[in-house]
C-alpha cells in the first residue's frame, strides 16, 4: 500500500514538472519572433503635385473689327486649325484691293522707266543724251523697280490682315474661357478665347531645398493619381532658382502623351528617391497602436514586454522605426497574437 502511494506521487511530480516545462516552452515559442537589425532602405520623398496642360493659350485679336459669329463656346472640343470666330472684313478687303491697285500702278511705272533707261543707254554713246539725263533715267528705273517690291509687300500685309478676320485654333483642345461676345468690337491685342490641349499633361510640384541635390543625381519621379494610376517619368524640368518664400524648387514632370482622363487641376502624389539610408524596419503586423501610442512586444526572457517605439514612413508592408529599438532586439512578428496567448509580462 505504501509502495503504491510513493510510486504514484513520484509520477505526479514528474508529470507536473513536464507540464511546467512545456508551458514555459510554449510561452516563448507560441509566437514567431524576429531579430531587429539595421538595413539599407531607399529613402522616398512624397510630395503633392498638380497637373497642368503643356499647351495652353489665350487667342488674341490681330486686327480690328466687330465679332460676327462665335463658332465655339466654353467646354467645346476644338480641332486644330478650326475657325474659332469671325470678324468683319470689309476694311481689310478694301486695303487688299488698294494694295493690288498700287501694285498694278507700280508695275506700269516700272515698265516705262525700264524702257526709257534702255533707250537712253543706246543713245548716250552717240552723244544724243547728256550725262545728267542718263543718270536721271537710271535712278528712275531703280526707284520704279523698288516701288514694285514695296507694292508686293503691301499686298502680303493686306492679305495677312484679311486672314486675321478668321481666328483659327492653334492646336486641338478644349475652350476654357470666352472673353468676347457676338457684336462686340475688338482691337489688336484684345483677348478672345482661352483653352488648353488635351494631348499631353505634366505634373508640377515644389521640391524642398534639402532634397534638390538628391533629385539631380537621380532625376526620376513616380506620379500616382487618386484613381490608382501611376506613371514613371525622367523627363523633368528643374527650375534653376528657388522660391523666395518657400525656399523650394519648382519641378515640372512630363507625363506620357495621349493618356486619357487627365485634366489640368487634378491632384497627384509625386514620389522620388532621395538616396539610401540605414534604418530599422519591421512588418506592420508587429506594431500595435493604442491611440497615439505605437509599440511592439519585445522578448524579455520567456515573456514579452510592451516597448514603445516612434515610427516613420511606411514601405508597402513594413514600417520604419525611428527610435525605441536597438540592433539585436527580438520582437514578436504578430503583436496581437502575444496578447491572445497571454504572454505579456
Amino acid at each position: 500500500m505504501t509502495t503504491s502511494y510513493r510510486f504514484n506521487y513520484r509520477h505526479l511530480l514528474l508529470l507536473l514538472s513536464t507540464m511546467a516545462l512545456l508551458q514555459a516552452s510554449f510561452s516563448v515559442h507560441a509566437t514567431e519572433t524576429m531579430t531587429v537589425s539595421l538595413g539599407e532602405h531607399t529613402r522616398w520623398v512624397e510630395l503633392d503635385a498638380k497637373l497642368e496642360a503643356v499647351k495652353a493659350a489665350t487667342v488674341s485679336a490681330q486686327t480690328s473689327g466687330r465679332v460676327l459669329v462665335l463658332h465655339y463656346d466654353v467646354n467645346d472640343i476644338v480641332p486644330q486649325g478650326a475657325p474659332l470666330l469671325e470678324i468683319t472684313s470689309k476694311e481689310q478687303a478694301a486695303e487688299l484691293a488698294a494694295a493690288n491697285a498700287e501694285l498694278a500702278r507700280a508695275i506700269a511705272l516700272n515698265t516705262e522707266a525700264q524702257l526709257t533707261s534702255t533707250r537712253y543707254k543706246e543713245l548716250f554713246p552717240q552723244g544724243a543724251i547728256s550725262q545728267g539725263n542718263m543718270d536721271e533715267a537710271t535712278a528712275q528705273a531703280k526707284s520704279a523697280e523698288q516701288a514694285v517690291s514695296a507694292a508686293k509687300a503691301n499686298i502680303v500685309r493686306a492679305n495677312e490682315s484679311l486672314t486675321y478676320t478668321s481666328v483659327l485654333a492653334p492646336f486641338s483642345g478644349i475652350v476654357t474661357q470666352r472673353h468676347v461676345e457676338e457684336g462686340e468690337t475688338v482691337t489688336p491685342g484684345q483677348a478672345l478665347l482661352s483653352g488648353f490641349s488635351l494631348t499631353q499633361m505634366r505634373a508640377v510640384t515644389q521640391v524642398p531645398q534639402r532634397y534638390i541635390d538628391a533629385l539631380k543625381q537621380q532625376p526620376e519621379f513616380e506620379i500616382i493619381l487618386n484613381d490608382g494610376r501611376s506613371y514613371q517619368s525622367s523627363e523633368l524640368t528643374i527650375f534653376s532658382f528657388a522660391d523666395p518664400h518657400s525656399h523650394s524648387y519648382k519641378v515640372r514632370i512630363l507625363l506620357p502623351e495621349g493618356e486619357a482622363n487627365l485634366m489640368p487641376g487634378m491632384w497627384a502624389k509625386a514620389k522620388f528617391s532621395a538616396g539610401v539610408i540605414r534604418s530599422i524596419t519591421l512588418p506592420t503586423s508587429s506594431i500595435i497602436k493604442r491611440g497615439e501610442l505605437s509599440a511592439v512586444y519585445r522578448q524579455l526572457g520567456d515573456k514579452f514586454v510592451l516597448n514603445q517605439v516612434r515610427i516613420g514612413k511606411s514601405y508597402q508592408d513594413t514600417i520604419e522605426i525611428l527610435s525605441g529599438l536597438d540592433d539585436g532586439d527580438i520582437v514578436a512578428l504578430d503583436a496581437y497574437q502575444v496578447v491572445l496567448n497571454k504572454q505579456v509580462k
